[in-house]
C-alpha cells in the first residue's frame, strides 16, 4: 500500500506538469510562437508517457491511479496563467522550477527502501533522466530568451 501512495503522488505530479505544458503550449501557439512550441512538445509528451508509466505501475500493484492532479494542478496553472502574462521567460521559470520539483520527489522516493525494483528501476532508467533532459531544455530557451 506504501508503493502504491508513493507511486500515486508521483503520478499527480506528472499530471499537474501534463496540465501546465498543455497551458502554456496552447499559449504559445496563440501567440504564434511555434519555436518555443516545439521544444516544449517532446517534454509534455515525455510527461504523458511518466503519467502512463506510472499508472501502469499503479495497477500492477493492485491500485487504482489518482484521475487528475487535485489541488497541486490548479495550484500549478493558477501559477502558470500568472507567468504567462508575464511573458516567456517568467512561463519558462516556473516550468523549470516544477521539473526541479520533480526530480526532487523523484529523489527523495528512490530513498525509500520499501519502494518496489519495478518503479525504481522506472525512475532510475527513464523518468529522472527525463526531469534532467527537461531542465536542460528549459536552461537553453531561457538562456536564449535573455541573450
Amino acid at each position: 500500500m506504501h508503493s502504491i501512495d508513493m507511486i500515486d503522488s508521483l503520478l499527480i505530479d506528472e499530471l499537474a506538469a501534463t496540465e501546465t505544458y498543455s497551458q502554456v503550449l496552447k499559449k504559445l501557439k496563440e501567440e504564434v510562437s511555434l519555436g518555443e512550441s516545439e521544444l516544449l512538445l517532446p517534454i509534455y509528451e515525455a510527461h504523458k508517457a511518466a503519467v502512463s508509466s506510472l499508472q501502469t505501475q499503479i495497477r500492477e500493484l493492485g491500485g487504482t491511479p489518482a484521475k487528475d492532479s487535485g489541488v497541486w494542478g490548479s495550484w500549478a496553472s493558477l501559477i502558470q496563467g500568472g507567468a504567462n502574462a508575464f511573458g516567456k521567460q517568467a512561463a519558462l521559470k516556473v516550468l523549470q522550477e516544477g521539473e526541479k520539483s520533480g526530480l526532487g520527489d523523484y529523489e527523495k522516493a528512490l530513498l525509500d527502501q520499501k519502494l518496489g525494483s519495478n518503479i525504481r528501476t522506472l525512475i532510475l532508467l527513464k523518468l529522472l533522466p527525463a526531469q534532467h533532459a527537461h531542465i536542460d531544455t528549459l536552461d537553453q530557451m531561457m538562456s536564449s530568451l535573455a541573450a
